[in-house]
């Protein structure tokens, strides 16, 4: 059996490429819809659905390196012609459902990579390649766009692949011609053909059907993910010192790797007076828990079992701003759920006329709060919750 294609019959490479790659697609697609429905509240679910959702990524890269070296071994070889020329119309789409195939076993897995390496947390690949890709920085909004992506592509790509076989089977059972035996292997009699002749009719109509599936995902709202929990934005409050930017973030051990994420709406009301001894002011925080962005597990993360937002959808902490040595200190406590806390916050403050810069951090733990509560251990959720505060506030006239 020759290695290269002839015009009658497909060479032992692109065979071997074609069922590589159907086997990597059989498995992968299974995986990854079980690891998408599965629970995760407990450690041994949390654990299993890590395990798939790793191995869906790791063969989604190979299944992306096989489809690029046989693509690029396609463009060398010569294509055996259709065996029914005749018929044009079931000629041409088996030809678009292969641009489709194409064009699927590289966009969707490549959307799947981008948005791994944009996202933080859950489910590593397992290859030695790192987490990351060039050009890619870690960013929620990149991260649901390719999502959303990936989404819609691997629904194509699901479409096609059932076309396909669909075809293979009429062409074996009920037309009874070679269709299926040329990319078997072996030796195997087939009829003479006449060359494949290219046109641009299958990639054009390939590249429209991703446009139009793109274009209808964007205007369903897939494009832009929103979370699960939704809440009302939190009302302005007065204060004497007026916060004008700022983050607060915190950082969690998650099957042993850190995930970073912040709270994008909170409110601040503060009193402070630089000349002021002991007791300098006073600070009332308000955290919206559903504005919370913590890389793949946002929405899980307002679970029962974890910040429970439809039930509690803000944190409060209520302090006084005290000295503390040459730096300052909030020292108060913060709910969370129905668990109130004594918390201490160290920080460091700048004040240059009515503008004021303030960073400052402390180490939660999160069993106090009632925080997965089902994860006893570290295996999959760690104790200590790093809080890492920073903001600008202007003084109001008084």
């Amino acid at each position: 059996m020759s290695t290269a294609n002839t015009q009658t019959v497909y060479g032992s490479v692109t065979k071997t490429f074609h069922w590589l790659t159907a086997l990597l697609i059989i498995t992968i697609i299974p995986l990854g819809a079980i690891a998408n429905r599965l629970p995760f509240e407990t450690d041994a679910q949390i654990a299993l659905k890590a395990t798939l959702f790793s191995l869906h990524k790791t063969l989604g890269i190979i299944v992306f390196a096989v489809a690029l070296g046989r693509i690029i071994w396609a463009i060398t070889q010569t294509k055996p012609g259709p065996l029914h020329p005749e018929r044009k119309a079931e000629t041409l789409l088996a030809e678009i459902v292969h641009w489709l195939l194409y064009v699927s076993l590289v966009a969707v897995p490549l959307t799947g990579w981008i948005h791994h390496a944009a996202t933080t947390g859950f489910a590593p690949i397992l290859l030695p390649i790192g987490q990351g890709l060039p050009l890619v920085g870690k960013d929620e909004g990149t991260a649901e766009l390719f999502a959303g992506l990936h989404w819609i592509w691997s629904k194509i790509m699901v479409g096609a692949i059932l076309l396909h076989i669909a075809g293979a089977l009429k062409h074996q059972i009920i037309d009874k011609d070679a269709t299926l035996r040329r990319m078997w292997f072996g030796q195997s009699e087939t009829p003479a053909v006449g060359p494949h002749h290219s046109s641009l009719a299958p990639p054009l109509a390939a590249v429209l059907i991703y446009a139009a599936a793109t274009a209808a995902g964007a205007g369903a709202g897939i494009l832009s993910h929103q979370s699960e929990q939704g809440g009302p934005a939190l009302d302005a409050v007065a204060s004497q010192w007026q916060v004008t930017n700022g983050e607060i973030a915190i950082t969690v051990a998650q099957l042993g790797s850190p995930v970073t994420g912040s709270f994008e709406d909170w409110t601040s009301s503060i009193t402070f007076d630089p000349d002021a001894q002991g007791k300098m002011g006073e600070v009332t925080t308000t955290i919206a828990i559903t504005s919370l962005k913590l890389g793949s597990v946002s929405d899980q993360a307002m679970g029962a079992d974890f910040f429970d937002a439809t039930t509690f959808p803000t944190a409060v902490f209520q302090a006084d701003i005290v000295q503390d040595g040459d730096g300052l200190r909030a020292e108060g406590t913060l709910r969370i759920k129905e668990n109130e806390m004594p918390v201490s916050l160290p920080f460091d403050l700048t004040i240059a006329g009515d503008d004021a810069e303030m960073s400052g951090g402390t180490t939660l733990d999160r069993r106090d709060f009632a925080i997965g509560q089902s994860m006893s251990d570290e295996s999959s959720l760690g104790f200590n919750v790093e809080v890492l505060i920073s903001l600008n506030a202007t003084r109001t006239a008084e």
